[in-house]
C-alpha cells in the first residue's frame, strides 16, 4: 500500500504488461473502490502472445503450451501465440479454454507490485482502468479505512509471486552458469491437402532452451543436487512442454486461414518471441 506521508512522489517501476493505469493502492485515493464480477475476467489475455512464468509453474504450464526462454536475460515465458497481439488460447469473444493454464503473472491482475526506488520498497498497485475495478464494488478494497480481507489476500498473492519471481531469476542464472542453454528454432512446414511439402519451412520463433544432452553430461553429484532442489524437475517439465509447439501451430491453423499460417509476418526469418 502507498504511504500517504511521502513528501514527494515516488519513482515507480516494474513489469506492467496488461496494465494501462497502475496506481499505488491507498485508503485516501481508493476508499470507495473495489471489484465487481465480470463475465470474462481473462479477456485481457487475448492480445498476449507470451506471458512470463515462474519456475514453480513449469509443470502446470507444460500441459498447455511451450515453456521457453527469451531475450538476453533468458526470461521464461509461456508461448501462447505465433504473432504479436495473438493468444491462441483465448477465443475472440474473450473466453478462455478450460484446459488453459493461466499464469500467476496474469491471475494477480488487476493488482501488481511496483518498485518504489525512493523508499526502496514494493508498493501494491491496482490498474485503475481494469474493467473489474469500480466505484460500486461487490468486493471493496478497504473496510473502515483498513485493507479488506480480499486486499490482504491479494497482497499475499503478490508477495508470493515476487518470491517465486526471484527464485526463477536464480534458477535461470544457475542454468546459465552450468552452460545448459542452447539456441533453438520453432518452424512450420507448409503442406498441401495431400500432405506434400509446399515451399520452405517457415521459422516461427527463435528462443533459448535447456539442452537435454548437456544435462545428461553433468556429473552425477550435480544431477543428484538438481534432483533434490527441484531444478531437474523444472528442466524436464520445460523439455516436455516443447512438444506443445505442434499444439500451438494446429490452433493457429484452425483459427486463421491457411495462407496466413503458411506465410507468417516477418518473412522467411520469422518473428522472434519477445516481451
Amino acid at each position: 500500500m502507498a504511504n500517504s506521508q511521502s513528501a514527494q512522489p515516488s519513482q515507480l517501476s516494474g513489469q506492467v504488461l496488461f496494465y494501462s493505469n497502475p496506481q499505488p493502492l491507498s485508503a485516501e485515493k481508493h476508499a470507495g473502490l473495489g471489484l465487481k464480477q465480470i463475465e470474462k475476467p481473462f479477456s485481457f489475455l487475448g492480445k498476449a502472445h507470451a506471458v512470463p512464468l515462474t519456475v514453480q509453474e513449469f509443470g502446470l504450464a507444460a500441459t498447455s503450451y511451450p515453456v521457453i526462454f527469451v531475450g538476453s536475460d533468458k526470461m521464461p515465458i509461456g508461448a501462447m501465440g505465433l504473432r504479436q497481439d495473438e493468444n491462441l488460447f483465448v477465443k475472440k469473444d474473450g473466453t478462455v479454454d478450460p484446459d488453459f493454464y493461466v499464469p500467476a503473472f496474469a491471475r494477480r491482475y488487476p493488482f501488481v507490485f511496483a518498485n518504489d526506488s525512493k523508499e526502496d520498497r514494493l508498493l501494491l498497485c491496482v490498474d485503475r482502468d481494469a474493467p473489474m475495478v469500480t466505484n460500486k464494488p461487490e468486493i471493496p478494497f478497504f473496510e473502515n479505512g483498513q485493507p479488506s480481507d480480499f486486499t490482504q489476500n491479494a497482497m499475499q498473492f503478490c508477495q508470493e509471486f515476487e518470491r517465486q519471481r526471484r527464485q526463477t531469476a536464480e534458477f535461470v542464472k544457475d542454468i546459465d552458469k552450468l552452460g545448459l542453454f542452447a539456441e533453438r528454432t520453432a518452424s512450420f512446414q507448409p503442406r498441401d491437402q495431400q500432405g506434400n511439402n509446399v515451399g520452405e519451412p517457415q521459422v516461427l520463433a527463435k528462443y533459448w532452451a535447456i539442452d537435454e544432452e548437456k544435462v545428461k553430461q553433468l556429473p552425477d553429484e550435480k544431477l543428484c543436487e538438481m534432483q533434490r532442489n527441484g531444478m531437474l524437475g523444472a528442466c524436464t517439465a520445460h523439455s516436455i512442454s516443447l512438444l506443445n509447439w505442434s499444439r500451438v501451430i494446429n490452433r493457429a491453423m484452425r483459427q486463421q486461414s491457411s495462407d496466413a499460417v503458411q506465410q507468417p509476418q516477418g518473412g522467411s526469418d520469422g518473428p522472434s518471441l519477445q516481451i
